[in-house]
């Protein structure tokens, strides 16, 4: 397998799914331009004036004509990014939540752990996270981390760092949020990828807060529902579920933050 090259501004795209972001999305877009020269959305048959507002900016803009599924947005924002020769993907969503500061510390990552998927967990302020995300995310951790073999941080967040090997995945089954799950678990079953995390900032609405964000696409009974009836079928499907397990067990999370004070947290 070839090597993977150094990342930077001009060989990683910015991908953004997005559905009536109208609110924030000028923003998001404007964010990710001035750390990637090459921003993708792809609006998920939006019904406000999203695909209006992103065809102002320098972003290449793909259009679906009905609502989709994040899952499928993903899959044809990588395949964009693929055809104009990029070597990574970074994945942001559209409504604001996520900084495109915090970009350049995912190439790093990414830098310095070939064959790993870089994931911004959401480890910052997370008392401002609201109660439900919070289960969801940890009830996530727990299935998906058997699923791939080792123990990771925040599977759900949706601001990650994906090298080409993994954007070329043919077959990596799930639609809408499930997907953002199976492709975490087909890299590392397939192509042997470990998850690297980043320290990331994730903004919410908060009292006294005045950047407003749209309410979230993800609701969560039904959305934790489909992860992780998915997800249990895919371990018990793969067999071997002690030896899974405790390999999953034997494996910690890996966190790349050389700024922490803790030289603990180095990786």
């Amino acid at each position: 397998m070839a090597e993977q090259p150094a990342l930077h501004r001009g060989n990683v795209a910015v991908v953004i799914p997005a559905l009536n972001e109208a609110l924030r999305i000028a923003d998001v877009v404007a964010g990710a331009l001035a750390q990637s020269d090459l921003v993708i959305v792809v609006d998920d048959g939006s019904d406000d004036d999203t695909a209006r507002i992103v065809a102002a900016t320098g972003a290449v803009l793909l259009r679906h004509p009905q609502r989709m599924g994040k899952g499928r947005a993903l899959r044809d924002g990588f395949a964009e990014a693929l055809r104009r020769g990029m070597a990574a993907v970074v994945t942001m969503d559209g409504d604001g939540q996520h900084d495109a500061r915090d970009i350049p510390r995912l190439m790093a990552a990414a830098n310095a752990h070939p064959r790993n998927i870089v994931n911004g967990a959401r480890l910052r302020k997370r008392s401002t996270q609201p109660w439900y995300r919070r289960i969801g995310n940890d009830f996530g951790d727990w299935g998906i981390a058997w699923g791939c073999g080792f123990r990771l941080l925040d599977s759900q967040s949706g601001q990650r760092l994906y090298p080409a090997p993994v954007l070329a995945l043919q077959g990596v089954p799930g639609e809408g949020f499930v997907f953002e799950a199976q492709i975490l678990i087909s890299a590392a079953r397939e192509l042997g990828f470990g998850v690297v995390s980043v320290p990331v900032e994730t903004r919410y609405a908060e009292a006294g807060n005045p950047v407003q964000f749209r309410a979230s696409h993800f609701r969560l009974f039904r959305d934790l529902s489909y992860i992780t009836t998915h997800v249990l079928g895919q371990v018990f499907g793969h067999g071997r579920l002690l030896q899974a397990w405790r390999r999953k067990r034997s494996r910690a999370p890996v966190i790349f933050d050389p700024d922490a004070a803790d030289d603990s947290r180095h990786t």
